[in-house]
């Protein structure tokens, strides 16, 4: 009768501490550098309905003024939506196609088209990047929702804790992310609970991702834990009380 009070009041805390250790982000051992897996290095290709920051800089300014009569001095910066068709319009360089090209790419067809008026390639620079990355996340987090941050990296530990971290019932351990590209969507899955995650080709995530945390397998069973755990405590209070009683 005593062992089966004693398991009554283990196998609740016993429960209690897998659902913490399933919650704590990156454990395990330091990884060496050079253990880090380089496949966030592959550049991402421009699809439809994306925002490209383009910046055109020359220490002529007249060279600037061609695009735009709204230019800061020898700069010229703005935003191109790319459209159903692929394309941006940049002023006085008409349509250009940059659907499936990496920014650098966009960068090199812009420099090219730009000799067609400058006939010095030095005498003007050209920047190209996106306006951010825009994400999604949805499922057991504390704010689902779409988010745009002004940077050109940004983690999946990132994403998740500008959107309020994820919730008791979330599953850590196998977040998806899925990612659209021209070529079609992938699904991905990662482990937050482990250092490995660093490998993962989705640490990193793109413009675009979908991060999808997913309820654990254990989360109902962590519910009727946390209702049990105050009924045991109160046996406990009951049985100690008694044990006085009876040693008086």
């Amino acid at each position: 009768m005593r062992k089966h009070l004693l398991l009554f009041f283990i196998f609740p805390y016993i429960f209690s501490c897998v659902s913490v250790k399933n919650s704590i982000y990156l454990q395990g051992d330091s990884l060496q550098k050079k253990e880090i897996k380089r496949i966030n290095n592959i550049p991402y290709k421009l699809q439809v309905n994306d925002v490209l920051f383009i910046g055109i800089t020359s220490n002529d300014e007249s060279l600037v003024q061609i695009f735009s009569s709204q230019t800061s001095k020898n700069s010229y910066f703005s935003n191109y939506p790319i459209d159903d068709l692929g394309l941006i319009r940049i002023p006085n360089l008409g349509p250009i196609n940059v659907l499936g090209y990496t920014t650098r790419e966009v960068r090199k067809i812009i420099e090219n088209e730009l000799e067609k008026f400058i006939k010095k390639s030095s005498d003007i620079f050209v920047s190209v990047k996106l306006s951010g990355i825009k994400y999604t996340i949805i499922g057991e987090i504390s704010k689902p929702g779409v988010q745009v941050v002004s940077q050109n990296k940004l983690s999946i530990i990132d994403a998740i804790a500008i959107s309020g971290d994820i919730t008791k019932d979330g599953n850590l351990k196998q977040v998806e992310v899925i990612r659209r590209s021209i070529s079609g969507t992938e699904k991905f899955f990662i482990d937050l609970t482990t250092m490995n995650a660093f490998n993962s080709e989705v640490f990193y995530i793109r413009h675009n991702d979908i991060i999808n945390i997913t309820p654990s397998k254990k989360s109902s069973l962590n519910t009727w834990t946390d209702s049990l755990l105050p009924v045991s405590a109160i046996i406990t209070l009951i049985t100690s009380i008694m044990l006085i009683i009876n040693n008086t």
